[in-house]
């Protein structure tokens, strides 16, 4: 059962460690299932009701409602980017006032924090929470439904991790991935080369071409990431591939982007290119985050709010036109990496952050 009470940061702890030792890396459905099991156990055991499993071909996203009209979701994943194994490399840890383990920033620690906020309310009719299994890798199977709470909610808090200094995220820039396959022709390097078609040449041409696509003065960075060819030093690479990491501010930069992507052409003669890829996640503007983000500020004068170039679900729901806050999540950093943690003093403040937002949601 839930209490109108304040936060207690010890059970806060304790519903974090129990959450970050169940390891849950993208992409391995009986790990996730085991997560979203202990997500669900953590909310009901706050929060009360019944929380539901939603299958999919990534592993179950939770879903957990208040019952009454929906009026916000507080939306997340319970997805991390670490391999099974890393737990006993880098156990749950609470030294010097931080909070270590994986996961812990990005994002149990806003979980957490918004379960607990959620607690402290006597009514949590209108409330909805969904934790997704796939965010780290594209939210492929989660989108449609992310979608469709957040267009029955009308307002979306998301529990992302905070910005430096523990500011809110109020933009994003849409992200995506591109993959450019080149197919060229192999043959002798010493006895033939000429009667090859070198994919390996091809795709430096078509990697500087990409690169000047970028227009980092209006927020559009295009960058070349991973690249591989060739399989042996005597041999005319017949096959090469470049991954290309992009990110943008406006619709008008994805629709430009993607075009480009698809007028590729080789400058070899017999070179074949191949594109897949899109600009997955659209924007997140500024102008979905101007409501939420004026109630936040009353709560708490003085929180900052800043756009960022990462993405996150809280892009699906904005592009849809919802009123989007994101970064309310854990006060740390070091997201993706072994130094990830959470500031502990923070914790309580996010979190009253999230009982006092979703009082004034519910009361506009």
């Amino acid at each position: 059962m839930h209490k109108s009470v304040g936060v207690s940061v010890d059970a806060m702890i304790e519903d974090l460690r129990t959450l970050v030792e169940v390891e849950s890396p993208s992409r391995d459905p009986e790990a996730l299932t085991a997560s979203a099991e202990t997500v669900a156990a953590v909310i009901e055991s706050r929060l009360g009701g019944k929380a539901v499993l939603v299958e999919s071909e990534a592993g179950p996203h939770v879903h957990w409602s208040g019952g009454g009209d929906p009026r916000v979701l507080i939306l997340g994943h319970h997805d991390t980017v670490f391999p099974l194994g890393t737990l006993a490399r880098r156990p749950f840890r609470v030294e010097d006032g931080r909070a270590t383990g994986p996961g812990v920033f990005d994002m149990l620690g806003g979980l957490v924090q918004a379960v607990h906020g959620l607690a402290a309310l006597d009514d949590l009719s209108g409330v909805e929470i969904l934790a997704t299994a796939d965010e780290e890798v594209g939210s492929g199977s989660s989108r449609a439904l992310i979608e469709e709470r957040a267009l029955a909610c009308g307002a979306v808090l998301v529990f992302e991790g905070a910005a430096d200094g523990g500011g809110l995220k109020t933009g994003r820039k849409g992200c995506g991935t591109f993959r450019v396959s080149i197919a060229g022709r192999a043959s002798h390097a010493g006895l033939e080369p000429a009667a090859g078609v070198n994919a390996l040449v091809e795709a430096a041409y078509q990697v500087l071409h990409i690169a000047a696509l970028g227009r980092p003065e209006i927020g559009t960075t295009v960058t070349p990431t991973v690249a591989a060819a060739g399989t042996l030093d005597n041999v005319v690479p017949a096959e090469a591939t470049v991954v290309v990491d992009v990110r943008v501010e406006s619709a008008e930069e994805k629709e430009r982007i993607e075009s480009a992507f698809a007028a590729l052409a080789p400058h070899l003669d017999e070179a074949r290119i191949t594109v897949e890829g899109a600009v997955g996640r659209p924007p997140m503007p500024e102008s979905a985050s101007v409501e939420l983000f004026a109630l936040a500020r009353k709560l708490r004068p003085g929180i900052e709010g800043v756009a960022v170039g990462g993405g996150s679900d809280g892009n699906f729901t904005a592009a849809l036109g919802v009123a989007t806050l994101d970064g309310l999540g854990a006060v740390g950093g070091g997201a993706h990496a072994d130094h990830e943690y959470v500031v502990v003093e923070a914790m309580a403040e996010r979190a009253n952050l999230v009982t006092g937002l979703v009082k004034a949601i519910r009361g506009a």
